[in-house]
């Protein structure tokens, strides 16, 4: 049974989805045993509250640097037994550090098509807005793993939707929504159960 901790920043959306896909019983290898918000007062928090799972912030303002940032972040990971990492939604940059520490046990979801639409800067209603001012027909959400470079890593999953004439960043942020909850949880299924072969930049589901 691997301890997943899932790193979020607000609603929580994609950490329900991975909440109520564990109380289905789809993840039988692995269990969320914590979550780590990047600030307080998050909804996010009251759904960990609401499914018994521990929770904590680490919150970037409170650390000099982005090192001690980094070492905290690790420290709490490292005192929970964390397995895999998953970001949900979760805004602030990881070091080199942390990464180094988790290689290939970070996953991450993303609101459009990786390599599309991507990259620093690229999150939240940004991404909506950029799909639309480039007149794309279609968008979705890839589930990648992280490496030290931001929306990088190789992709896991990705699932598609259509763009419509009428879309704004909420319509369209509301139906990609939709295909996270989907591949987020899939995702971390197949890691936990050991599915996942990496060759390069290639992820294979074995």
């Amino acid at each position: 049974m691997l301890n997943i901790a899932v790193l979020v920043s607000g609603g929580g959306t994609n950490l329900q989805a991975l909440l109520d896909s564990e109380a289905r019983g789809e993840n039988p290898n692995g269990k969320i045993t914590l979550v780590v918000a990047s600030k307080p007062g998050v909804y996010a928090l009251e759904r960990a509250a609401k499914a018994g799972v521990e929770s904590c912030v680490v919150r970037r303002k409170d650390y000099d640097n982005s090192e001690d940032f980094d070492a905290a972040l690790l420290g709490t990971l490292k005192a929970h037994n964390i397995d895999l990492v998953v970001l949900a939604g979760f805004l602030s940059v990881l070091g080199p550090s942390v990464i180094a520490a988790y290689p290939r046990r970070i996953l991450n979801v993303h609101p459009a098509l990786i390599p599309s639409f991507c990259g620093p800067g690229m999150y939240g209603h940004h991404v909506h807005e950029a799909v639309l001012a480039y007149g794309a027909k279609i968008s979705g959400a890839t589930t990648h793993f992280v490496d030290e470079q931001v929306d990088h890593g190789g992709v896991i999953m990705q699932k598609s939707v259509p763009v419509l004439e009428d879309d704004t960043p909420e319509t369209l942020a509301a139906r990609v929504l939709t295909v996270e909850h989907e591949i987020l949880p899939e995702s971390v299924r197949l890691f936990c159960a050991e599915k996942l072969g990496v060759d390069g930049r290639q992820v294979h589901v074995l």
